[in-house]
């Protein structure tokens, strides 16, 4: 498998245990982050959406405008942007960062956040929206001539646009949603499956359900898998363990009981339930899976991390790779310290075990 690391770009140096400092959009730590990742060997980095942050297609070009290797994983929320126009902006893009940019679809939210830009859709039928939507998108990036489209939430006349994406045949989709809709649509139009990080049998059974979906359509094999984590990183064992404590500590004093209550209660994300129901289970799942954060926060999004050493963390990395994971979305609660502490210990490490591991089943294939 091709093995890819994503990173994260916000937009401020901040985090659940980091109390925002300095302007929402700091143009000196945007340009840091973006560079750090870059050097430090991240393939590409998410911009993420939410009702409340900057937009994340300008964040998207301004990162590629200070950068020159470094893909753009650039979240969208279909419904608030014809599809035609979101395809158009997206191939302008792609054309203007060298074939940089992917898209990862976000159909559903935390509790609350959709409504917030007008969106009441119910769940199930916002996914049937999202089909429709890529099914348009993709025509716009790939139809030789003029088409037509007539759908519940969309119709179109005679499209024909001029700009194409610089990637064939289309931008990558990577797609998000842990949901049985959300699973369909991923089965049908999916380039690469985001998950959250969840222990290691759960990981399995998901991939074995979202292939078996996919088999149906006969794209089994067509679909890559992504896991995201918040590693937590130190020169001992004990060391990451005091600093995730720290981390744990300043995250309560951030997220009091009150709110976490509050959105405990009004989560309609099937991902976020998940991740909250591990953490009740135990705070560490298999050899490293620190949950605590997803409790605190009642998953508001990644935030389940691995705790050691970059050697054990790696070695942990590894185990999530023979289960069939070849993407990975590292963020730190540090974000640009860890940006560099991963770039500099944690992507190398994982990258020769993965290089070992492929030329032993090589070898043993010959």
């Amino acid at each position: 498998m091709s093995l890819e690391f994503i990173g994260f770009i916000g937009t401020s140096e901040q985090s659940e245990s980091l109390s925002p400092r300095g302007p929402l959009v700091d143009n000196a730590f945007i340009k840091a982050s973006i560079r750090a990742q870059e050097y430090g060997g991240f393939d590409k980095a998410l911009i993420a959406v939410n009702s409340a942050s900057p937009d994340a297609l300008a964040l998207g070009a301004y990162a590629a405008g200070v950068s020159d290797t470094l893909g753009l994983l650039i979240a969208q929320r279909p419904g608030f942007t014809s599809p035609t126009l979101a395809a158009r902006q997206l191939a302008t893009l792609d054309q203007l960062s060298g074939g940089r940019v992917a898209v990862n679809v976000i159909t559903g939210g935390d509790g609350g956040d959709l409504q917030k830009d007008g969106d009441f859709l119910p769940h199930d039928e916002r996914y049937e929206r999202t089909d429709e939507y890529l099914d348009v998108a993709k025509k716009v990036w790939t139809s030789d001539g003029p088409f037509d489209h007539s759908g519940k939430h969309y119709r179109v006349e005679r499209n024909h646009t001029a700009v194409r994406p610089l990637q064939k045949p289309h931008i990558p989709i990577y797609f998000s949603g842990a949901s049985d809709a959300a699973v369909r649509v991923a089965a049908k139009h999916a380039d690469v499956y985001m998950m959250w990080g969840e222990p290691l049998e759960q990981v399995r059974a998901r991939i074995a359900a979202v292939r078996a979906e996919a088999a149906k359509l006969g794209r089994a094999d067509q679909i890559r898998f992504s896991l995201s984590l918040r590693p937590i990183v130190a020169d001992t064992e004990a060391e990451a363990w005091a600093r995730a404590d720290r981390i744990l500590e300043r995250t309560r004093a951030n997220y009091p009981s009150s709110d976490f209550l509050k959105r405990r209660g009004a989560n309609i994300n099937v991902g976020s339930d998940r991740l909250v129901d591990i953490a009740s289970k135990a705070r560490v799942h298999d050899k490293r899976l620190w949950t605590e954060i997803a409790g605190v926060t009642a998953a508001a999004g990644n935030s389940t991390g691995l705790v050691g050493t970059p050697e054990q963390v790696a070695e942990s990395v590894l185990d999530y790779y023979k289960a069939g994971i070849s993407t990975f979305l590292f963020r730190g609660f540090d974000p640009l310290q860890d940006a560099v502490a991963y770039g500099q210990h944690l992507l190398p490490l994982v990258r020769r075990q993965v290089a070992e591991l492929e030329r032993g089943a090589q070898r043993r294939a010959a």
